[in-house]
């Protein structure tokens, strides 16, 4: 019984540290659409071990406060530059599911990427074996890496 109740709620916590981030350009709209997803309970550790203030935001509804903690979050922790001029992102959706939270944002370029500089500091305060994930795709050019606690950035040449 013991055994089983002690597995019940090791599977309860994820072990696994990561996220995904993927870049896709859309040259139609010189702009980016990019996605990512996270475990919602590490967001909210890595919140609180950064000062955020989230006592009282309700993240089940896409609502203005829980955008705003969202927004900032993501700003202060994906850092995309394009041609060396960092973009800033407007997040257009959240949703929260399963403990997993999935957010489309769109940042505009208004110029070719040629090459485009990610830095991912989502979570790398809090674990050390952190892995951030990103795709990132530009026309036929389509790259992955993983970014970590110790390699936090990374650039790519478009061809």
């Amino acid at each position: 019984m013991f055994k089983i109740l002690f597995f019940s709620i090791f599977f309860l916590f994820h072990p696994v540290h990561v996220t995904l981030t993927s870049i896709d350009y859309i040259p139609e709209m010189d702009s980016f659409k990019v996605f990512v997803r996270m475990y919602f309970d590490d967001f909210l550790r890595d919140c609180k071990l950064n000062d955020g203030d989230i006592q009282n935001i309700d993240f089940s509804g896409d609502n203005s406060s829980s955008r705003d903690v969202m927004e900032k979050y993501l700003a202060e922790k994906v850092i995309i530059k394009v041609n060396e001029k960092l973009l800033s992102g407007k997040l257009q959706n959240m949703k929260l599911a399963d403990n997993e939270i999935s957010m489309n944002l769109e940042y505009s370029t208004g110029k070719k990427p040629k090459t485009i500089t990610v830095k991912n500091l989502i979570m790398t305060g809090l674990y050390t074996d952190q892995s951030n994930m990103i795709i990132v795709r530009v026309n036929d050019f389509e790259e992955g890496v993983k970014l970590t606690s110790d390699i936090k950035e990374q650039t790519f040449k478009i061809k």
